[in-house]
């Protein structure tokens, strides 16, 4: 198969010609297999990912060992905002929710090409506002919504950031994911079968009926979608835009 090209990252994709000519060769094409770990909490991360058709979760985990789910990353955006944040770590970990590829660039080249001031500043810091707005509404959504409401919302945000309707995901790790029992979204997930919503079989979730899902979950959803959709699509390169354009 041949491999992944980097504009399937959305991020990637919003680089002007210039920019992309100057990174891309910079760029190395990494595996991400199924519950690996990109990082761990307190690590000091010298990589920033590109994901391309991978899912990774960033997961807040307590001494006792229990984790909980803050946001989902997939093609929209990276992996290692601490890098461009000034922190350099975090208190949390990355773990591949839905196998795939990414392209990951060192720290150093990170860097440089911020000191240049260009279209990756204004696109990074745009989706790092997003990234906030999402692990804010997971946050609330956790606390307030029911579990079939949570397990809604995290398949429409994992649908979002793949090409097709599956997913590969047991139970028991969509349960550590939003820090619930596993009996919860067992009961969850059959609900949503019965309706008609998802087919479930031997660890694979399809959608059939996405307008349905939407209807079932939460605000939570829709919140973060339209605050991403604001955010990002000015951030996307467009040569017959003016720069003020670009800050309305």
């Amino acid at each position: 198969m041949a491999d992944p090209d980097p504009r399937e990252n959305h991020v990637l994709d919003a680089l002007p010609p210039e920019e992309a000519a100057r990174l891309f060769p910079q760029l190395k094409l990494v595996k991400l297999p199924l519950g690996a770990s990109v990082y761990e909490s307190g690590d000091v991360q010298r990589f920033i990912y590109f994901p391309t058709n991978a899912i990774i979760s960033l997961l807040y985990v307590l001494k006792d060992g229990a984790s909980a789910e803050i946001a989902v990353v997939g093609n929209d955006g990276v992996i290692g905002v601490s890098l461009f944040m000034g922190g350099e770590t975090t208190p949390s970990r990355a773990v591949v929710q839905s196998g795939g590829f990414a392209y990951k660039l060192t720290s150093s080249a990170l860097k440089d090409e911020f000191e240049r001031h260009g279209h990756m500043l204004q696109v990074l810091l745009r989706y790092t506002q997003s990234l906030i707005t999402q692990m804010a509404q997971t946050a609330v959504c956790n606390r307030h919504h029911s579990v079939d409401q949570q397990l809604c919302r995290w398949l429409l945000l994992s649908l979002d950031r793949l090409p097709g309707p599956s997913l590969s995901m047991t139970q028991e790790l969509i349960a550590n994911m939003l820090g619930v029992r596993r009996e919860g979204v067992t009961t969850a997930a059959g609900k949503l079968q019965r309706l008609g919503v998802i087919r479930y079989s031997r660890g694979r979730i399809t959608v059939i009926d996405r307008p349905k899902l939407e209807e079932l979950s939460c605000e939570c959803y829709a919140a973060v979608k339209k605050e991403t959709d604001r955010l990002l699509p000015y951030a996307l390169y467009r040569p017959e835009v003016t720069e003020p354009a670009l800050a309305i």
